[in-house]
């Protein structure tokens, strides 16, 4: 098959998945408002206003223009951004399916043209591994609502697959702008959610493989760099350019006493001057890596810049206005998140830990109009606590002082702890039972790891108990296999369970399936190109495991969490794939005899073959489980609680009514 006809049906299918998957999500999507941020969301978007820190303007502003779509009838708002979720799951599903291909055809092909029995292969695989993705739950579920996570896996879906597209076409003189692509939609996702900036790692070792001949000091080398252009960028860049700002902003009023926002132009105007002299010596002097790291640079500020809406829109007064991010300060302390406090990660105390002394914290600034100055507001003397050394540990995974949370952490650490005695500053003193670190990995492994990940990724590629929320009882939100044996070790005898347990919508079984075939894609991966197994399980780690170890998550959360790893379920849909892919091989190979690669008719009919059976016992069979638990086309539940908490609360509340009688709070 020649390469423009390949690329002709690689786009015909890929578009027609979009299509497929979106209609899919919209048949099965919420029509009006869903629980928890969603109708914040909604709110938020359809009128531009302020919702809660870090926000996320570029998700917004695609909802308002959604939005528009209602053409004034206020009712249909909630289901047009909805909408946007379903158009942002296809247009994943589609990019999903043309990554696959590409890593399944570094596989199988030997030069640049395929034979068609090849193609056959490379489009079954990537058929398979989009489909497990578009009728997985988790991924699912946040398609058909209106929520930040599926258009931020459709721009993460989106760089990675362009960091392949700029591997392909590395030898060109303009590939370079495959780069500079990439990091402005970075810069764009920063204005949806920070998934986005966890494929990083994974595009520097792309970049790394085709650049350099690999060795382990060198694999070394590029992860440090990896980490740390990850770290420049969402921990010095993001919040740098606000607090350069805020410094600027600070210096030109108190120092130099100009106007309230003066230094905030400044910097602004110093930084574009600087932005456009570098690119100019640059582009003069024919820097072409300096160039091209300036405008990467360049273009994640550009993309960065939707948070101006939120500047704009706060002072224009909006109604929802949540922390009125209207100056350089007030932005400051809204996109640093600092309401919200902090937690520790590599260094800090056990939950129990005795304090001994108060420090002071950082101080609050505000604006005093009558001076034209800012000022200290809040000092913030003796507020911070200085725990007993004998109690701070590294990694801690137990650290949280509220009681919940201390017997959640002895529940799942299995808690004995060793005594500690300490004096107190009345010179009494006192016993502690200290937690050990093997108790804080243990609580680490069961309860994060396991609980909360795992369990959700099980969820999403082997089965599911149920959809009630648990915290480690055997009825409650496990996941399983549908295979008696191995549910009968996990969650006891499961052979003549109750109709309230087999009949709850979520009671979903797919018989592991899904599961081994993206370990046997893997597998293949590794044993054939493990560079590339490299890069995927990069961004498999670092959108899963990465996320545990960073939020560093306390006992009884206030709902379950698995839309925050649907980034990882991506990547593993990938390895699901290329599953398909081995399958493929090693059904071609039994019947042709030879360890030749895939071709002719016994090739065809090898990728024809496994290609069905695999789509027949994964993504159609997860289909059929999940669809009774993912229609949420009838659900009005929250927008229904809504009503009745306001007219039992405010019963001369202002309510409007559409042609079926639907009432809705304005």
């Amino acid at each position: 098959m020649n390469d423009i006809l390949y690329r002709k049906i690689n786009n015909y299918i890929g578009w027609g998945l979009f299509v497929f998957a979106a209609l899919i999500y919209l048949i099965t999507i919420e029509p009006t408002v869903s629980f928890w941020d969603a109708g914040e969301r909604i709110a938020v978007s359809y009128k531009l206003q302020i919702g809660h820190p870090p926000g996320a303007p570029l998700f917004q502003m695609l909802a308002r223009f959604f939005s528009l779509f209602a053409f004034g009838e206020v009712s249909r708002v909630a289901f047009w951004i909805n909408t946007m979720s379903a158009v942002a799951g296809g247009l994943a599903v589609m990019f999903l399916f043309w990554t696959i291909n590409i890593l399944a055809r570094k596989l199988i092909a030997t030069g640049s043209e395929m034979t068609r029995a090849q193609a056959f292969a490379v489009f079954g695989s990537g058929l398979v591994g989009a489909l497990t993705l578009a009728f997985s739950d988790s991924f699912w579920f946040t398609a058909v609502e209106a929520e930040v996570y599926v258009t931020s896996a459709f721009l993460t879906a989106f760089v990675f697959w362009a960091i392949l597209q700029w591997e392909a076409r590395a030898h060109e003189p303009d590939a370079h702008k495959w780069l500079v692509l990439i990091f402005y939609v970075i810069g764009l996702s920063i204005g949806v959610h920070l998934l986005n900036l966890l494929a990083i790692p994974a595009i520097v070792f792309v970049y790394y493989f085709k650049k350099y001949q690999p060795t382990t000091k060198g694999i070394l080398f590029t992860g440090l760099v990896a980490v740390a252009l990850l770290y420049f960028i969402q921990s010095i860049l993001i919040p740098g350019i606000l607090n350069l700002d805020w410094q600027f902003e600070r210096f030109f009023v108190n120092a130099i006493g100009l106007p309230f926002h003066s230094g905030t132009l400044i910097f602004f105007a110093v930084l574009i001057a600087g932005i456009v002299y570098g690119l100019y010596i640059t582009q003069k002097r024919k820097k072409v890596v300096w160039n091209t790291i300036l405008l990467a640079f360049t273009f994640i500020v550009i993309g960065y810049s939707s948070f101006f809406m939120l500047v704009i829109r706060s002072n224009a007064q909006v109604p929802i206005n949540e922390n009125a991010p209207k100056d350089a300060l007030a932005m400051k302390a809204y996109l640093g998140r600092e309401q919200y406090g902090a937690w520790p990660l590599l260094h800090g105390p056990y939950y129990n830990a005795p304090v001994i002394d108060m420090e002071d914290g950082n101080p609050v600034w505000g604006k005093n109009r009558e001076t034209g100055r800012y000022e200290i507001i809040n000092p913030r003397r003796g507020l911070e606590p200085v725990y007993d050394p004998q109690f701070m540990t590294i990694f801690p995974r137990m650290y949280s002082w509220r009681d919940q949370h201390a017997m959640g952490y002895e529940d799942w650490g299995n808690v004995r702890g060793r005594p500690v005695r300490i004096t107190r500053h009345d010179g009494t003193t006192e016993t502690i039972n200290k937690p050990t670190f093997v108790e804080n990995i243990r609580f680490f492994l069961s309860y994060q790891v396991g609980h909360m990940y795992i369990r959700y990724m099980m969820w999403n590629f082997s089965g599911r108990q149920n959809d009630i929320q648990g915290h480690g009882s055997l009825l409650e939100g496990n996941w399983l296999t549908g295979i008696p044996f191995v549910d009968n070790l996990r969650l006891g005898p499961q052979r003549d369970l109750p109709e309230s347990m087999t009949s709850n919508p979520a009671y979903n079984r797919y018989y592991m399936l899904p599961f081994l075939l993206g370990v046997l894609g893997f597998l293949y991966q590794l044993k054939k190109r493990p560079h590339d197994a490299l890069v995927v399980g990069l961004l498999f780690f670092m959108t899963g495991l990465a996320i545990i170890i960073y939020l560093n998550q306390t006992p009884f959360q206030p709902r379950e969490r698995d839309y925050s790893y649907i980034g990882s379920f991506y990547a593993f849909s990938i390895w699901v794939g290329l599953g398909t892919l081995a399958l493929i091989e090693s059904l071609f190979k039994k019947l042709h005899g030879k360890h030749d690669h895939i071709q002719g008719r016994h090739g065809k009919m090898a990728a024809i073959l496994a290609t069905v059976i695999a789509l027949l016992l994964v993504p159609v069979n997860m289909a059929r489980e999940n669809w009774s638990d993912h229609d949420r086309s009838g659900r009005y539940g929250a927008r229904d609680v809504a009503i009745n908490y306001l007219e039992s609360c405010a019963p001369n509340a202002i309510i409007f009514t559409n042609g079926d009688n639907d009432t809705f709070p304005l």
